[in-house]
């Protein structure tokens, strides 16, 4: 895993989940969401739209909108519309 993933993760995990425990800004919990949700988008939709690519690809913040417009250059309705959640 790409230490600059593997750090910025696990700082996030150690603030805790508890609106009242977090120190994150409300762009950066977006941007912690959109990455999560374009993990889930790529194992969830490999068979159809990311066959070429390894499986275990890690997808960071940066790549969320290759996911996006890969889901909707490839995939069907299902994926158009997790295409659209990323791009919120």
């Amino acid at each position: 895993m790409d230490t600059a993933i593997h750090s910025y993760l696990a700082e996030i995990g150690r603030r805790g989940g508890r609106k009242s425990r977090r120190k994150l800004d409300p762009e950066t919990a977006r941007a912690m969401v959109r990455v999560r949700e374009a993990r889930r988008a790529f194992r969830d939709f490999h068979a159809m739209c990311f066959w070429s690519h390894r499986r275990d690809l890690e997808i960071g913040r940066e790549d969320v909108d290759w996911v996006a417009e890969t889901l909707r250059r490839n995939g069907d309705m299902r994926a158009w519309k997790m295409a659209e959640r990323l791009c919120r």
